[in-house]
């Protein structure tokens, strides 16, 4: 008989054999599966020859594994008379994937052999009952999947962490199922926070922390998609967030899935940020991402902050920051709130958060009545009675006066441009030249302490751990760049001398208000103002009048204007 005969009526077995998880693999389901398929090759097929593929640790959801590939390719080769399996889902449990195969084998007349079933497609029966089983096989897979979405879920629902990455900021005891902040890493979250309060750039925020030696977790530098990440994440609110992507079907991106299937589980953990920081943040990114311009033409954002970098805490000295964390309105209005970052970083500060629609009366109506004040200015008009036009109005019920001097510098104003006698500003460019000189002497001195540091930290016997050296560089580094854009603020001050004089201040907020139809109203309706004029423009009006307001408790202490004129307000009862 030719050797090509022998082949033919020989029975030649692959044994395939595959468990889905390491601890099936570790115990006792391979060993069965090989001993039990083998002897059934020797004893019930009379196999002359037989050899095991084994995949351990790989699921059926596809045939995407290194053994069952191999054994194709030499099943192709004519190599084997027979695939023998344990149970019809070792091979795959997706009905497409298997009918591919099965309609390979039966080309290249290849017995199929499912062991437990018992069948094996060398008959009719065996092949149709094959079909039916196949059908059943991939029901209870999506069966078995959706039962572990829904334990999963439900783990989410009650608190439990379903695993994954432990998010930047935070270790995890498996022990106690709980997560604690790592300080360390945490002070880098607070970090890109304040990074992006001021740059508003992600790009920004990864070279200052690279530019201060900070690196990631997995000792990476940072790149504006692992910041973004970050920035993102509600988890650094302490609320965890479970349910809320789908793997798309056509591709490989992940789909977003309805609010209404998220899993959302408030002070889960301890939170390194307040949500209200967080969404200001969130506001931000989405404002600020590329493509708001396209093909020529200019998107408008969703909500325009127009006090946004106007506004300074009167309990501690810090800025003031916008969120639209506030509701949309009935007629579709959306307030901004304005809140102090040194109190949405629990740095102590009691200053409450303040809105626009609080705002925005007071500073338009006020400028109002400066316009009108200015207009029916006479020579015997006394500062008292400038006073009482500056306060017209149910928004000023609470104040009691303007301090003198910034009341007495408008009087002067207004009172040279009717006598003709020139008015002299208190604020001069040598008074920022004088402020100037003194950031350069400190920048020198950071400069200095910077280079010393590291010194110290690279050569000096004294023993300065890594974590010592970093908290100290990003301390100076965050001194250093305040005294860095503080330099550019007066460089641009300097630069200009006053480009807006007194006059052309008090003409363009004229002009605004009349072009508004609101000069002769006694009432500025902020509101309507705002709905009906693009905020952009409201905003460039404000700044263009306005360099400063001063909050406290709700209430606007003071206004700083172009001219360098500070009206302080005192209210009543205090």
């Amino acid at each position: 008989m030719s050797k090509l005969t022998d082949r033919l009526n020989t029975t030649r077995v692959a044994i395939y054999v595959r468990v889905s998880t390491r601890y099936q693999a570790d115990q006792d389901s391979l060993p069965l599966q090989r001993e039990d398929l083998t002897n059934y090759a020797r004893y019930v097929l009379n196999a002359d020859s037989y050899e095991i593929f084994e995949d351990a640790g790989f699921s059926a959801k596809n045939t995407d594994r290194p053994d069952y590939q191999h054994m194709m390719t030499r099943v192709r080769g004519g190599e084997f008379s027979h695939v023998l399996v344990w149970k019809l889902d070792r091979i795959s449990r997706n009905l497409l994937d298997f009918a591919a195969m099965y309609e390979e084998l039966r080309r290249l007349g290849v017995t199929f052999v499912s062991k437990n079933e018992q069948f094996d497609t060398s008959s009719a029966m065996g092949e149709a009952m094959l079909k039916i089983i196949l059908v059943f096989a991939e029901l209870e897979r999506k069966m078995t999947g959706e039962r572990v979405t829904a334990v999963m879920i439900s783990r989410a629902g009650n608190g439990l962490w379903n695993g994954g990455k432990v998010p930047y900021g935070y270790t995890y005891d498996k022990n106690t199922e709980t997560f604690s902040i790592n300080e360390e890493e945490a002070a880098v979250v607070l970090r890109m926070y304040d990074l992006y309060e001021q740059h508003h750039s992600l790009l920004q925020v990864a070279k200052a922390l690279n530019a201060s030696g900070v690196r990631h977790r997995s000792g990476k530098e940072w790149n504006p998609t692992t910041v973004s990440i970050i920035l993102k994440s509600p988890f650094y609110t302490g609320t965890y967030r479970y349910n809320q992507r789908a793997m798309s079907k056509r591709n490989s991106h992940q789909d977003l899935k309805p609010e209404a299937e998220w899993v959302i589980v408030p002070d889960h953990h301890p939170a390194i940020v307040t949500p209200e920081r967080w969404r200001a943040i969130a506001e931000s990114l989405v404002q600020n991402r590329r493509g708001w311009q396209s093909a020529g033409k200019t998107y408008a954002r969703k909500n325009v902050h127009v006090f946004a970098g106007l506004l300074t805490c009167g309990v501690c000295g810090s800025v003031m920051s916008a969120t639209s964390n506030c509701r949309t309105h009935k007629d579709g209005y959306r307030p901004s709130n304005y809140a102090c970052m040194s109190h949405r970083r629990n740095d102590g500060c009691t200053n409450k958060y303040i809105s626009d629609t609080k705002i925005g009366p007071f500073v338009l109506n006020y400028i109002a009545n400066l316009i009108r004040a200015r207009a029916s200015f006479g020579k015997t008009t006394s500062p008292e009675t400038l006073q009482k036009k500056l306060l017209r109005g149910e928004m000023f019920a609470d104040v009691d006066h303007i301090k003198e001097p910034g009341l007495m510098e408008l009087y002067s104003l207004y009172k040279s441009q009717v006598s003709g006698v020139p008015y002299v500003p208190k604020v001069s460019s040598g008074d920022a030249e004088t402020e100037r000189d003194m950031l350069l002497s400190e920048r020198r001195r950071l400069d200095r302490a910077l280079s010393r540091l590291k010194s110290l930290y690279l050569y000096s016997e004294e023993d300065m751990s890594e974590r010592e050296y970093i908290i100290e560089k990003n301390n100076l580094a965050e001194q250093l760049e305040k005294v860095n854009a503080r330099l550019d603020e007066i460089s641009k001050d300097i630069s200009s001398q006053f480009s807006l004089t007194d006059e052309e201040f008090l003409e363009k907020a004229s002009y605004f208000i009349i072009t508004q139809r609101l000069a002769d109203k006694r009432f500025v309706d902020y509101k309507r103002l705002l709905m009906e004029t693009d905020p952009r423009i409201l905003k460039d009006f404000i700044n263009s009048v306005s360099s400063n307001f001063c909050i406290k408790n709700g209430k606007i202490m003071s206004i700083t204007f172009k001219n360098g004129i500070i009206h302080e307000f005192v209210y009543k009862g205090e």
